[in-house]
């Protein structure tokens, strides 16, 4: 007989803890939050996106990503325009503080990354993340599967 683990509990109680320490350790060092930080790597990656493009990314809602936008423009960190083409589409550009934050952050999030797995053998990591990747993609089908 299979164990009932409570997953989705412990999913939300190590969600909690570790983004309330990140959020303070960047707060305390960088003066930005992981979900800025988020956005900073977005960038890297996609610059000059679409905010919906982030929101969607991050899943967030675009008016919670636009308030995350506009205190990361006040920190000079990344701004805003409108498209050329359609001017109803917000495009979000790095400025060279946010991409220096992001920067100087991927050591860090190395580090945690390595801190979170360091308990784990190879095989169990593999686990570990096709697990986290599972629950990514299939968020949906999960909650409201009525089994």
């Amino acid at each position: 007989m299979k164990k009932h683990l409570k997953v989705f509990h412990l999913l939300q109680l190590a969600h909690g803890a570790l983004f309330k320490a990140a959020d303070r350790k960047l707060r305390n060092d960088m003066q930005i939050s992981t979900t800025q930080l988020a956005v900073l790597f977005s960038l890297c990656k996609y610059d000059n996106a679409p905010i919906t493009a982030i929101a969607d990314q991050l899943n967030m809602s675009y008016s919670s990503m636009s308030g995350v936008v506009d205190r990361m423009a006040v920190a000079k960190l990344l701004k805003r325009e409108k498209d050329v083409h359609d001017a109803r589409v917000q495009k979000v550009i790095l400025l060279p503080k946010g991409k220096t934050i992001a920067e100087q952050s991927t050591q860090k999030v190395r580090n945690i990354n390595r801190a979170l797995l360091d308990e784990f053998s190879l095989a169990e990591q593999e686990t570990i993340a096709r697990f986290l990747v599972h629950v990514s993609k299939n968020a949906e089908h999960i909650v409201n599967n009525d089994k």
